[in-house]
């Protein structure tokens, strides 16, 4: 009797075993250890926050906008800018999208798109940083006192400068690689090679630092 071993669809370390495009497995892993720089941060400026008595209320702290001064309805600012980002993952997905259907011009349209609430919103937190330098805050300076009245410590405005500081560093880089990949795309680069395949990777870093800045947004500005 004769018994025959079939080997279809074993990984023989030829290819991955998930069927996973090197480049967009390679991303995963980049992100996953970002994942754990911020989530350092943030458990960093959990256990600070909770283990200190007093802590500056940010209805109080975030309550102006540009061009308006101070609002009733604190957070509205914050809340715009989160609104940006969200918007520009959307953006990015349908480009994504367009690029599965080798629509050159959809995906450069909605790269533009992308690109622009990028820097839309860069612009409003470079607003938020210069406006709060100007009321005394800043690595080291908290004028901010506590929601019971009491004097704050500086570990409120050293943990923002540094955890927002960081997401924007990270939002100013996916900018400048949707610039470059834009860029490819006008010259037609993606259409000769016959894929996509590069947008899809820029967009998982894209969608992964809009993910971050909602644990950013509920750590600092809600809770």
């Amino acid at each position: 009797m004769n018994t025959t071993v079939t080997t279809t669809g074993m990984w023989k370390g030829g290819r991955s075993p998930f069927n996973v495009e090197y480049g967009k497995l390679m991303m995963w892993y980049f992100l996953m250890s970002d994942a754990f720089t911020f989530g350092a941060f943030l458990i960093a400026y959990g256990t600070t926050r909770f283990a200190t008595n007093g802590w500056p209320d940010p209805n109080t702290v975030f309550r102006t906008y540009p061009f308006g001064g101070e609002t009733h309805a604190p957070l509205v600012f914050v809340s715009i800018m989160t609104f940006i980002l969200i918007i520009s993952s959307v953006t990015m997905v349908l480009a994504v999208h367009e690029g599965h259907a080798m629509n050159k011009k959809g995906v450069a349209k909605y790269m533009v798109l992308t690109i622009l609430g990028g820097l839309a919103f860069l612009g409003c937190q470079a607003w938020e940083w210069t406006h709060l330098y100007h009321e005394g805050a800043w690595w080291g300076r908290n004028p901010f006192p506590n929601a019971d009245g009491t004097i704050s410590t500086t570990n409120f405005t050293n943990f923002f400068f540094t955890i927002t500081g960081f997401h924007g560093f990270h939002v100013f880089s996916g900018v400048v690689i949707n610039c470059i990949m834009l860029i490819m795309v006008l010259r037609g680069v993606f259409e000769r090679r016959g894929h996509y395949l590069m947008i899809e990777k820029a967009g998982l870093y894209w969608h992964f630092v809009d993910l971050v800045w909602v644990f950013v947004f509920t750590c600092f500005y809600l809770i």
